[in-house]
Formats: structure tokens, sequence, C-alpha cells
């Protein structure tokens, strides 16, 4: 049985598709893997960047995809021809399409930036928009945060290449901690200053080096309280929030012992009937 010749072609180019997008598939796959592999054994002796590193395999991975695309577009007859005609006639669509994927670019632009530039790295403690994490992973169009109530906070890059970022991990680790408190008017500021400095001293995550003295100073003398700020050096911000509650409450307990108030908002109401109306 003779088959017709058309039938023939149809089922190579079919055949040559099939070929061309498993063969994708593979090559994408037995790269990325092999990067991964690459990197497990390697990262310990080149000091390979686990940012720079994610950010690279995803976008070779993303390229192997594209020209696999391509290919698959030329070996289908006529379809070529017909893109390049549309392309050529669709203009309009074309800048409709460019404002649609103009986030989707600004994202990806901003994963190749962070990855250039590393304003911050996986694993780095960072905080931005008032929120406190670590760096899980950095993909071509978002970042995750691991957030301190273990949240999964997932931001896009174009939003992070804009904001102001915070990041406790770069270069030296320690952190300068601040807690304030209020006395009254009528309290000895410095019996109030001798007590938190000891609280602080006894504390066993602050720091007691040289240059890293603890020290209290008067900031503001308020409507109703002499406000005083305690600044201290611990090893890193994850500790700092922890240890600079517990002096909080230490000092608190010390000043309820030792008479030294921590004042309220006071207010005098006076009721007309009760002023005297002068003639």
């Amino acid at each position: 049985m003779n088959i017709p010749t058309e039938t023939v072609n149809t089922l190579i180019t079919l055949f040559k598709i099939s070929i061309a997008i498993i063969g994708t598939v593979i090559v994408a796959h037995v790269i990325n893997r092999a990067l991964v592999t690459y990197f497990k054994f390697a990262s310990d002796k080149l000091k390979i960047d686990e940012t720079t590193y994610t950010v690279v395999r995803r976008i070779l991975t993303i390229t192997i995809y594209i020209i696999g695309i391509a290919v698959v577009i030329t070996l289908i007859p006529g379809l070529p021809d017909l893109m390049l005609g549309m392309a050529a006639g669709a203009g309009i669509a074309a800048i409709v399409i460019g404002f649609a994927a103009q986030k989707v670019l600004s994202n990806v632009f901003g994963g190749i930036s962070i990855a250039i530039y590393r304003p911050f790295r996986v694993g780095d403690v960072v905080e931005m928009e008032d929120e406190y994490g670590t760096i899980e992973n950095i993909t071509l169009r978002h970042t995750v945060i691991r957030t301190w109530q273990n949240k999964m906070q997932i931001i896009p890059n174009s939003r992070i290449s804009e904001d102001t970022i915070v990041n406790w991990t770069i270069e030296d680790l320690t952190v300068l901690w601040k807690v304030e408190f209020g006395i009254s008017y009528d309290s000895d500021i410095d019996i109030a200053r001798s007590i938190i400095l000891d609280e602080i001293d006894k504390h066993p995550d602050v720091m007691h080096e040289e240059d890293k003295e603890a020290k209290v100073r008067v900031t503001e003398l308020g409507d109703f309280a002499v406000k005083l700020r305690a600044t201290f050096w611990v090893s890193d911000r994850p500790t700092a929030w922890g240890t600079g509650a517990e002096i909080r409450e230490s000092v608190k307990k010390r000043f309820d012992r030792e008479g030294v108030e921590i004042p309220f908002p006071y207010r005098t109401v006076v009721f007309k009937k009760d002023m005297k109306v002068e003639l």
C-alpha cells in the first residue's frame, strides 16, 4: 500500500517536533540537576554564592526552553512565515502585550539585578516593609522571606528593587540595640540609670567588650515623663529583640522594688459649674 507523500511528510514533521520537545525537556532537566549537584560539591571549595548560582541556573533553564520553542516553530511548515507576517502587522498588539508584560519583565530584571549587585543573599536576615525575617529563596520573579512568625512572605522583585531594605547580615553581625524607659519627674535619674545599667550588665547575651559599652541617656523631657534610652550591643539581630524584651521586664521589676515610678498621663478635669465667674 502506497502512503501519500503529504502524510509521510506530516508524520516526519510530527516526529521531529516530538523529538525536539522531549529533547528540550530532557536537556533542561539534566543541566538543572547537574548544576544543583555541582553546586553542592563545589560551594565550600569555590565559595560560590548561592544567590547568584540560583538565578544563573534558572536563566540557563529558561534559555534552553526558549531555544527549544524556537526549534519547534521552525519545524512546523509555514509557521515561521506566518509569525513574521503577524509580527509585522501587529504593532498595536505588541504595544498592548508589552504593557501587560511590563510587571513580569520588571520582576525578571529585578531578580537579575539582585544576582549581580547582591544587596542580600539566601540566608541573610533582612528587614523590609516593617517585616523581619530570613531570605529563603530568590527566583527571577520574586523573593521569599521567612518571617519571625515562620510565615513565608513572597515579594515581587520589582518592589524589592524600589524599597529600602535593612540587611542585618552584611559584614559585621553585631547590633547596637535600644530600649526606652519613662520615669516620673519625681524619680532620681541617676538611680534609674544605675538600675538599667545593672540589669543590662547581668544579661548573658549583652556584649561587654571595651568598645561596646552600654549607655543610658536622657532623650526627652516629655509632658509627664523623663525619657531614658538604653543602648547595648548584642551578637546579631535575631538575639536583639528577645534580649531587649527581657531587659525591659527586669528593669520594670527593679523599678517597682526600688521606688522608681513609671508614670502614666495625668489629666485634670474641671467642670464649668465649678469655675468662678469673674465680673
